[in-house]
């Protein structure tokens, strides 16, 4: 033991020359602490309270006689005291128990106070008889119990247990030995230990230590040594441990017994444990004096060592060690603070000691990484690289990692960066700065194994301990592919892992492969994003991909009716569209396969307007040809349709000339589709196809395609543009053809088209007899067109000859002749029966009218008086008349069909846009307008009748 180190880790407090007060009367005989005070007992019965720094607070008279022991409690402030008071009878013993309210102070004479005392208990009775009190020990349970434990000479402690302030206590006795000498019975120590419910008690004599389990009934005790120790030598550890001094060493004991020992010699005056040091006054045999030694059992050194003077009581109290002498003298140590004990240790270079101690101590983490540091500086100042960086890596977390890596980065020391390192990403510290590092050092090192270690590691919920980016990046430009392809795979980057096969390796099918065993979703992500090399290198396969993706692929079987709403889940083929940018072959390829099986997709408009754009395109640009030419001249052909011829020069080279290629050949197939899809894509049931119409046109026109542009015009019921396109290609037999079929008004034709069809022909400038003639045929028949505008419309034309419409103008003369006749016919007819009409008017006007009817024409019974005669030349009996004697009841029928009629040509005449639906609909308008005129439709009228006589009306009410 004396070869363990000495430190100075204490100093003595208040200059070293503290003293008990002088207020302080008597001999001291006991001493306790805690609540911030010490109170000391003395011999004449009084008791004195001090403050911090030893300052007289104030003191009491406990006892009449003398205080024997005393203890301050911690949970109340209450003092407990046992001492010696005046005896009253013989019967009674004049020991007695007293306890104290502090905190409640009772007024005794003029100046002074005293505490309450809330309870006084007779220790011996005649149940437990007198004797001399050699140990003392209060343990606070549960408000207000207190145990109280009293050890005696004889071996024997008397326990008593409850409330002492209400006197409900329970008493027993516990027997330790009961050897007759009492020098070695006689109880020198005591200690409770706590263990949950488990109450124990500790009991020393000089011959054993023994151990009383108070949770039993009755207490069972327990022999844990035969040897034991003087009063004064015996304290309780901070882990509830009971230690007791001897002169040959320490000794520790738990609940089972011995523990371990410490061999200090000589004779342990006083024991006791402060901040987990032992504190020992131990007597120098050879020298006569007392030392005080505080050990650090821990660190196995000596903290304080102080030659003192006689000591009789050691306390603890205010953060510091108080030991008072016999001569009233005090001596207040405390701890010196960890920053002065560090300070003390670096500069005698003790790093291992101060590591130990701050460790020790449960000082803070950054504290510790602190020690480590300046201790990894100084074996770095030494050279000694592989310690220095031991103590580094214990910093981590605490220190910055670029303090240590600049120390290392030299070539030499790549082994020891290499473990730092490792250790930074251990913990889950690294940065991507330092797995970049670490990998760049595995690399130089050769050192496949590490890597493979290090690439394979994970923490403990399976995730890697490093930036998966930075790894895969490092190990892909160090050429180690298979290692970042691990990686890659192991965090699920589908994405790195693709373009480490597809950019690096070259591996093609393997990445189709990967591609295949994800997620529909993944594997869509990654083919979005490497789409494009895939289809330059394997097409096929990349196109079977993306079927299994965007189809169902047989799902509809198990989903049933439900395969609709699946479908509008899928990946849609437009999705995918940018990866074929520079192959359109393989993309019409992919969505002719697409659309072939899935009819019913929720984009069909849009992969039928790429496939409309593909097919109707002159060519489709395919670079991978263009390159792989070497030389061979693929362009055009001035005229397309010529046969293909290959000439050969005089080096082997040949050169081809583009008259009739299958390039050609490939072209005319396109358009052959392109068709077939603008009239699939728009069925008879469908008011719009299922493509863009206007883009349609557009691509028809860009590109040339007579073919679709008449089909979408026709189905557009656009049919001048139909001609138009006819007109533009001079197809004459084509033109006459379609005016035949959409020229018809019986079958929903426009028979305008004929008109326009002559205009064609009349600004032609060349001769075209033939259709002239054709056409006027159909102009004829539907009477389209009056002779007049034909006339005009061919006298344009200077290459027709009137030969060309002298059948038609003379059958349109014949024609106009008759009609002519008829009209004049007509017109003598109506003015024969206009004078006719006039006379009969004048006659009514000017003439009597006789009525000769001798029947009425009602009953056919012989007209008799009363009788009614209308002007209309009919006569009816009055009763047969009824009410109505106002109308002729034969001829008011046909009179009220006139005005209704009249009426509703009236009413009719305010609807304008029948009117002008009539004269569009009409061969001949004009007759529409006549037809108007003549029933007076369109003209002034009055707002009512003009004359007061009508068809029937009344001539006579009575006779004749």
């Amino acid at each position: 033991m004396y070869q363990w180190r000495k430190f100075e880790f204490f100093e003595e407090k208040y200059g070293g020359k503290s003293k008990v007060p002088d207020d302080v009367s008597g001999k001291i005989e006991c001493c306790s602490s805690g609540r911030g005070k010490v109170v000391i007992g003395s011999d004449d019965g009084t008791v004195s309270l001090l403050d911090r720094g030893l300052n007289f607070n104030f003191a009491f008279p406990a006892h009449s006689s003398s205080v024997l022991f005393l203890q301050q409690l911690k949970q109340r402030n209450f003092l407990v005291t046992v001492g010696e008071d005046e005896q009253i009878s013989p019967q009674q013993s004049a020991f007695c128990l007293k306890v104290f309210d502090l905190d409640k102070m009772q007024p005794e004479g003029t100046s002074s106070s005293v505490p309450d005392c809330i309870g006084i208990l007779r220790i011996f009775t005649k149940q437990f008889p007198q004797a001399k009190i050699t140990s003392f020990l209060v343990l606070e349970e549960a408000p207000p119990i207190l145990l109280i434990a009293i050890g005696l000479d004889n071996g024997c402690i008397y326990c008593i247990k409850g409330d002492i302030a209400r006197e409900r206590i329970k008493r027993f006795q516990l027997q330790v030995d009961t050897v007759s000498d009492k020098s070695h019975s006689s109880i020198t120590g005591l200690g409770f230990r706590v263990d949950g419910q488990a109450l124990q008690l500790f009991a020393v004599t000089p011959n054993s230590v023994s151990l009383f389990s108070l949770h039993n009934q009755p207490p069972r005790r327990q022999m844990l040594d035969q040897i034991g120790c003087t009063v004064n030598s015996v304290t309780m550890s901070d882990r509830s441990e009971l230690i007791i001094g001897r002169p040959e060493a320490v000794y520790f004991y738990e609940i089972d017994g011995r523990g371990p020992c410490w061999a200090f010699e000589g004779e342990k005056k006083f024991l006791g444990c402060f901040r987990g040091y032992l504190l020992c006054v131990i007597a120098d045999q050879r020298s006569g004096k007392d030392a005080f030694n505080v050990y650090d059992l821990k660190n196995r050194l000596i903290a304080h060592s102080l030659v003192v003077k006689e000591v009789s009581h050691m306390l603890c109290e205010w953060g510091n060690i108080i030991l008072i002498m016999s001569d009233k003298s005090a001596l207040c140590i405390g701890e010196k603070d960890m920053e002065s004990k560090l300070d003390m240790l670096f500069k005698k270079n003790l790093y291992t000691v101060a590591i130990n101690l701050v460790q020790s101590q449960q000082a803070d983490a950054a504290a510790t990484a602190e020690v480590l540091r300046k201790y990894g500086d100084h074996l770095y100042s030494k050279q000694d690289y592989d310690e220095a960086m031991a103590q580094y890596i214990n910093t981590i977390g605490h220190l910055e990692p670029s303090y240590v890596i600049q120390k290392f980065l030299d070539a030499q020391r790549i082994y020891n960066l290499t473990n730092y390192l490792e250790n930074l990403h251990e913990k889950g510290l690294a940065s991507k700065d330092h797995t970049t590092l670490l990998l760049n050092c595995y690399t130089k090192l050769k050192d496949v194994d590490k890597l493979n270690v290090f690439i394979k590691s994970e923490d403990g919920v399976g995730e890697h301990k490093f930036d998966v980016e930075t790894a895969i990046r490092v190990c892909r430009a160090a050429n180690y592919h298979v290692h970042a392809m691990y990686v890659a795979k192991k965090a699920g980057r589908h994405e790195l892992y693709l373009k480490i096969l597809l950019e690096d390796l070259g591996r093609y099918d393997e990445a189709l492969q990967y591609i295949s065993s994800l997620e529909p979703s993944q594997a869509g992500v990654t083919v979005k994003e490497y789409g494009k090399i895939l289809i330059e290198h394997k097409p096929v396969e990349t196109i079977e991909i993306l079927m299994r993706l965007c189809t169902e692929d047989g799902e509809s079987a198990k989903r049933g009716s439900s395969s609709a709403a699946y479908l509008s889940m899928l990946p849609s083929p437009v999705d995918f569209l940018n990866i074929f940018m520079h192959h359109p072959q393989s993309l019409m390829d992919f969505l002719e396969k697409y659309t072939d099986k899935v009819k019913d997709s929720p984009a069909q408009v849009e992969i039928h307007n790429t496939l409309l754009e593909l097919y109707l395109s002159n060519d489709l640009n395919f670079p991978s040809i263009s390159q792989a030419s070497n030389g061979v001249d693929l362009s055009l052909g001035a005229k397309s349709g010529a046969p293909r011829k290959l000439k050969a020069e005089s080096n082997g080279k040949l050169i081809v000339d583009h008259k009739d290629t299958s390039k050609e050949k490939e072209h005319r197939e396109r358009r052959e589709k392109g068709l077939c899809l603008l009239k699939s894509a728009w069925p008879s049931d469908l008011e719009h196809p299922l493509y863009d119409v206007d883009l349609a046109i557009i691509l028809c026109e860009m590109n040339g395609f007579r073919e679709g542009l008449l089909y979408l015009y026709e189905k557009m019921k656009l049919y001048k543009e139909v001609i138009a396109c006819y007109m533009l290609a001079h197809d004459h037999e084509g033109l006459i053809a379609c005016c035949k079929r959409l020229g018809d008004s019986g079958k929903g034709g426009d028979p305008s088209l004929w008109a326009d069809l002559l205009k064609y022909f009349g600004e032609l400038g060349e001769d075209c007899s033939k259709e002239v003639k054709e056409v006027l045929t159909y102009i004829e028949r539907d009477d389209i067109l009056p002779p007049i505008i034909v006339l005009q419309t061919l006298s344009r034309n200077p290459c027709l000859t009137l030969s060309v419409i002298k059948d038609y103008i003379a059958r349109k003369l014949e024609q106009e002749s008759k009609l002519i006749e008829e009209d004049r016919r007509a017109i003598e007819k109506y003015q024969d029966d206009t004078l006719a009409m006039r006379k009969e008017i004048q006659d009514l006007r000017t003439n009597a009218r006789i009525f000769q009817l001798s029947k009425c024409t009602a009953c056919t019974f012989t007209l008799d008086l009363p009788a009614v005669h209308f002007m209309c030349m009919h006569s009816f009996h009055q009763r047969c008349l009824g009410d109505n004697e106002k109308e002729c009841p034969e001829c008011a029928p046909e009179y009220r069909s006139v005005m209704e009629m009249k009426r509703s040509l009236e009413h009719n005449s305010k609807d304008q846009d029948q009117f002008f639906q009539q004269v569009k609909s009409s061969k001949d308008g004009f007759s529409v307008i006549a037809e108007y005129f003549g029933k007076g439709i369109i003209s002034k009228t009055s707002n009512g009748p003009t004359g007061t006589q009508r068809s029937g009306s009344l001539s006579s009410s009575s006779g004749f």
